[in-house]
């Protein structure tokens, strides 16, 4: 009697203090937020030292962006298959690799190259992380700090990403903004080695189909909307991919559902209510976070005449503020609930976004960028750790990873949707504005236009989260 239950007891996923492991993943999730915001500030050494044109030097954060998005189900699949760990060191490895390639790189060729990898690098990194959270922290208060913490972390990357990316670029060199991950993806590779137990890989085969068509059909989607930059949405530049993509992704769906036999991304996730709704307002709270960090840095620099480096400083008190918060909602979120925290967070965005819309080009920071960027920063530190536990709650140990892999999937394909949407509508608010659309008078009406836009995204996620379960408070 004694024998079989010792052998069916579940062996423990880690070694160590817990606060190693949570250390371990939070350190994941701010370098991989943090290459995003870094690489920006450097851009234009970048384009003089290399000789990108203006259209190539995009593809410096395109590349990355595409292959963290596009391969992101297919790594959250294989940290289920092969092991959180393994996957997890893997991708440590080859986001490290692949930077000190980026940092070495010597033609726009290389450095483009490199940076896709570094993306496949997070797109393993990123699901595997969120695997160990769940499988390491019992649900309830314990995974719900730990998430906070882990939101939190990605705060601080993005936070102080434009400020080291300026202090690397000119006090070294634009090369460092890339080499700087290699010591860390090491240090961290150890901490992994040390903390996780290397679970046995399971016997089911990898779904080949799925995995070829979910991964071509998401990145070409991606790439297409990426297009509209500089295409018009009509334009066979941006229709032909993304119509590849929809019709690679709806094949993806009917090989899940009719002919694997171990599915990629097995459908009956979406049968748990928490799961399908959390994913469907993280593809809505994308557009949140795009029009927060990337527009209002836009309006800061286009329309108030802030170098790079004075943006991130602007940005600051937000990012702050986010990471406070988010890390004070883990502790409430057993106690409050799921949607009272949404709620709370969409009435934030709301007055935060509808008063950084009145803003315009003699505007001052104190009295229209401050108070609305601190008001919107509250509510993305409530609803992104609520969204994420939500979307990866009550899911097995095994479909962990892919449960991770689908929540990151769901934010970053918001994201580059609403980027392309909101970039479209502020070019056209701005032309109808001024001829040129290109004085700060005109840039500012776009760009209210775009906040304006993320007060109606925000009215739709808190529409959808009435649609989640009601769930006894812990």
């Amino acid at each position: 009697m004694t024998s079989t239950r010792t052998q069916t007891q579940p062996v423990k996923p880690y070694t160590g203090p817990a606060w190693l492991v949570l250390a371990l993943a939070s350190a994941c999730q701010f370098m991989a937020i943090l290459d995003v915001s870094i690489v920006n500030v450097a851009l234009p050494s970048v384009q003089r030292d290399l000789g990108f044109t203006a259209a190539g030097l995009a593809w410096v954060v395109n590349g990355y962006v595409l292959a963290f998005a596009g391969f992101m189900l297919l790594g959250g699949r294989a940290a289920d298959l092969f092991g959180h760990r393994r996957i997890l060191v893997a991708g440590l490895g080859l986001f490290s690799v692949a930077s000190l390639a980026a940092g070495l790189a010597t033609t726009p060729e290389m450095l483009v190259i490199s940076r896709a990898v570094q993306g496949l690098g997070g797109a393993m990194l990123a699901p595997a992380t969120l695997a160990v959270i769940n499988t390491c922290f019992a649900e309830g208060p314990e995974r719900a700090r730990a998430f906070g913490a882990w939101s939190a972390a990605g705060g601080v990357g993005g936070m102080i990403g434009a400020i080291a990316g300026g202090l690397l670029t000119t006090g070294l060199s634009w090369r460092w903004v890339f080499l700087i991950n290699v010591p860390v993806g090491v240090g961290l590779i150890v901490v992994a080695m040390a903390s996780l137990v290397t679970a046995p890989a399971r016997r089911e085969s990898l779904d080949l189909v799925g995995a070829i068509t979910g991964t071509a059909g998401l990145a070409s989607l991606i790439y297409g909307v990426m297009q509209t930059g500089d295409h018009a949405w009509g334009s066979p530049n941006v229709l032909v991919p993304a119509l590849a993509g929809v019709v690679l992704l709806g094949v993806f769906l009917v090989v899940e559902h009719r002919l694997a036999k171990a599915p990629m991304m097995p459908l009956r996730l979406f049968r748990n209510r928490s799961v399908a709704v959390g994913n469907g307002m993280l593809l809505l709270f994308g557009g949140i976070a795009i029009a927060m960090w990337f527009f209002s840095s836009l309006f800061l620099q286009n329309v108030l005449g802030y170098s790079a480096l004075d943006a991130g400083l602007g940005q600051t008190p937000a990012a702050v503020m986010f990471v406070v918060v988010a890390r004070f909602a883990a502790g409430w979120l057993p106690r409050i609930g799921v949607r009272p925290l949404l709620l709370a967070g969409c009435a934030c965005f709301v007055a935060g976004f509808g008063w950084f819309s009145q803003a315009d080009a003699g505007s001052h920071y104190l009295t229209h960028v401050l108070g609305p960027t601190l008001l919107v920063a509250l509510g993305i530190g409530l609803v992104f750790p609520t969204l994420m536990a939500s979307a990866t709650a009550d899911v097995p140990p095994g479909d962990a990873g892919i449960a991770g892999g689908l929540a990151n999937t769901a934010s970053q394909a918001g994201g580059s949707l609403a980027l392309a949407v909101y970039a479209t509508a502020a070019a056209a608010r701005a032309a109808a504005h001024d001829s040129t659309a290109s004085s700060p008078e005109a840039l500012a009406a776009g760009y209210g236009l775009v906040f304006g836009l993320a007060v109606v995204v925000a009215v739709g996620i808190a529409a959808v989260s009435l649609l989640l379960p009601r769930r006894q408070r812990s």
